[in-house]
C-alpha cells in the first residue's frame, strides 16, 4: 500500500485533475490579450503554466514576441497599469472558461477514492486565484472530488515554482516529513516547485505538456499521438520529475512501482 511510503498526495487542478490537456488557462490567457490588441500564440501562453496568475501575465509581457506584438500595438512597452488591466480582465475569464472546463479527468475520481480508501490525505494547489477556482471547485464537489485542503495563487508569499504552496499545506495538515509527501502536477513549474520542497514530484504527460484536449489527441493518427505523448514525457523528465506518468488514472500501480524500486535502489536490494 502507498500508505506505507506516504501520508500527503497533493495534486495541481488544470491539466492534472480537470481539464484534459489544460485548456482553459490558455484560452482566458489568449482572449485577455486580444482584448487589448495583442495576440499571444498558445505556445507562449503554456510556457509559464502552473504559476501564479500575475507572475504568468508579467513573464508573457516580457516574452519577446509578445513584447514584440505590444510594442507595435501602442508603440511602447508594456507597464504596471497594462499589466493590472490584464488581470483584472482576466479573473472574469478564467471563471469562465475554468467553470466550462471542470470536468473531472478519466480516471481522476477513482485514484482519489482509491487514496482516501488506503489513508492518505489529498491536498491540491492551484496557480488560480481563489475567486477563479470557486466555480471549479463547486464544479468537482458535485463529482465527488473534495480534496482535504486547497492552496490557491496569492494565498502564500510567493507561488511556484517556490515551495511555499507545499509548505503550507504540509503545516496545515500537519504532515512531515516532506519525504513521505508527492507532488503530482502536469507543468514543470509545479515539478520544480516539488523539487524546491524535496518531495517526491510526479509529472503528468497529458496536461499541460502535452496540450491538446482530449478530443484533439484522440483524433491524431496513433504514430503522432505516440510521438507527442513522448514529447510530453521528456519535458516533465527534463524538468526533474522524479517519475511520469500520462494520465492520473495510473498513478496508484506506477507511484507503487516506481516507489519500491527506489526504496530498493537505496538499500541496495541486499537485505543488510
Amino acid at each position: 500500500s502507498l500508505k506505507d511510503f506516504y501520508d500527503l498526495i497533493i495534486f495541481d487542478w488544470a491539466g492534472t485533475m480537470v481539464d484534459f490537456g489544460c485548456e482553459a488557462p490558455v484560452k482566458a490567457l489568449i482572449e485577455a490579450f486580444a482584448a487589448e490588441g495583442v495576440h499571444i500564440t498558445a505556445a507562449a501562453a503554456r510556457q509559464d503554466m502552473g504559476k501564479a496568475k500575475r507572475d504568468h501575465v508579467n513573464g508573457l509581457m516580457m516574452e519577446p514576441t509578445v513584447a514584440a506584438a505590444w510594442q507595435a500595438r501602442y508603440g511602447r512597452a508594456a507597464d504596471a497599469e497594462d499589466r493590472e488591466k490584464i488581470m483584472a480582465r482576466l479573473g472574469t475569464l478564467m471563471r469562465d472558461h475554468a467553470a466550462r472546463a471542470s470536468t473531472l479527468i478519466p480516471g481522476a475520481r477513482e485514484t482519489f477514492d482509491r487514496l482516501r480508501a488506503e489513508g492518505l490525505r489529498i491536498g491540491s494547489s492551484t496557480g488560480y486565484t481563489r475567486e477563479m477556482m470557486e466555480p471549479v471547485l463547486t464544479r468537482a464537489a458535485e463529482q465527488g472530488y473534495v480534496p482535504d485542503h486547497v492552496v490557491c495563487s496569492g494565498e502564500t508569499p510567493a507561488g511556484r515554482p517556490s515551495p511555499l504552496m507545499i509548505f503550507k499545506a504540509c503545516a496545515e495538515l500537519g504532515v512531515w516529513p516532506l519525504s513521505r509527501v508527492v507532488k503530482v502536477d502536469d507543468a514543470e513549474a509545479g515539478i520544480s516547485e516539488g523539487k524546491a520542497a524535496g518531495v517526491f514530484t510526479v509529472g503528468v504527460a497529458s496536461g499541460n505538456a502535452l496540450g491538446l484536449s482530449l478530443e484533439a489527441l484522440q483524433a491524431l493518427p496513433p504514430s503522432e499521438r505516440a510521438d507527442r505523448i513522448a514529447d510530453a514525457r521528456q519535458l516533465l523528465r527534463d524538468a526533474g520529475a522524479d517519475l511520469v506518468i500520462d494520465s492520473v488514472a495510473t498513478l496508484i500501480p506506477e507511484l507503487e512501482r516506481a516507489t519500491i524500486a527506489l526504496r530498493d535502489r537505496q538499500t541496495g536490494a541486499t537485505g543488510s
